[in-house]
Parts: structure tokens; sequence; C-alpha cells
């Protein structure tokens, strides 16, 4: 089972990614680096918090898991 910090890094790091991927396609489809961002920014928030949760609720399950 992970830590709550190790699952809260990752998030932030997957989200940045996220953010920077989002802001270049919001770039290209709008024209502007102001509503690209906008639009960035929203998934980002909403993003990083189902994937917590949802990294949260596989860490209880442990079908698929090995027992060493």
């Amino acid at each position: 089972m992970e830590t709550r910090s190790r699952t809260l890094t990752k998030a932030i790091i997957w989200q940045l990614l996220g953010l920077l991927t989002m802001t270049v396609v919001g770039l290209l489809v709008t024209g502007s680096v102001l509503e690209g961002g906008a639009v960035a920014g929203t998934n980002a928030m909403i993003g990083l918090a189902t994937y917590i949760f949802y990294e949260r609720l596989w860490a209880r399950i442990n079908w698929g898991r090995r027992l060493i």
C-alpha cells in the first residue's frame, strides 16, 4: 500500500504534465494562452481530485495483488 504523501506527489506531478499538455492544446484550439490556460487549470483541479480519490480507492482493493 502506498503512503498518502506518495499518492499526493504522484498526483501533483501527473497533473503538472496534464496542465502543460492541456495548455498547449487549448492554445492551439483557441489561439489564446489565457483561454487555453483557464481550460487547462480547471481540468487540472478536477483531475487532481479525481486521481487522488481513484488511487486511494484502488489502494484498498486487494484484487490482482500477489502476496510474497
